[in-house]
């Protein structure tokens, strides 16, 4: 069972849009059963709050099926119970570090770094634009699905 972990600021707009895009990807490809497959926040600002409208709407327009969502803050333990913990900005990577004290494992990653962009996915929430949001996590997913094939864990 591969273990990964979606975390951006608040977890009301990139991490949980990862989380269900991945969730779907991999239900589409009949491999769903092999993960598990969460999202969290790096920040305290949203816990408890569902996702946000506008990632609601992006994802039901590409057909994308989401559950109920409450947002939650990374964790210690997160880091022991989850094999890729994966942000989507740097701001996120130091953050990340800050509550998991080191990555010894090296389980901590930013997902584009998985494309040829190596860059931050820019959070929607201040920006507006949740259509390159969406197509940028579609392609560090794709990317991302891809290193784990090619690493055989899948």
């Amino acid at each position: 069972m591969i273990k990964v972990l979606f975390v951006c600021l608040g977890n009301i707009c990139r991490s949980p849009m990862a989380e269900y895009m991945f969730k779907d990807l991999v239900k589409k490809r009949n491999i769903d059963n092999k993960f598990i497959i969460e999202s969290r926040a790096t920040s305290s600002e949203e816990i408890g709050n569902d996702m946000d409208i506008r990632a609601k709407r992006k994802l039901s327009e590409n057909n994308i099926p989401i559950s109920k969502h409450t947002a939650k803050k990374l964790t210690i333990d997160d880091y022991y119970n989850f094999d890729y913990i994966i942000g989507m900005e740097k701001a996120n990577i130091i953050n990340i570090l800050r509550i998991i004290k080191e990555d010894k494992d090296e389980k901590v990653y930013r997902l584009l770094d998985f494309t040829n962009k190596k860059k931050d996915i820019d959070d929607p929430w201040y920006t507006n634009n949740f259509d390159i949001t969406y197509n940028e996590l579609n392609e560090g997913l794709n990317s991302f699905l891809t290193y784990l094939i090619e690493k055989g864990e899948v």
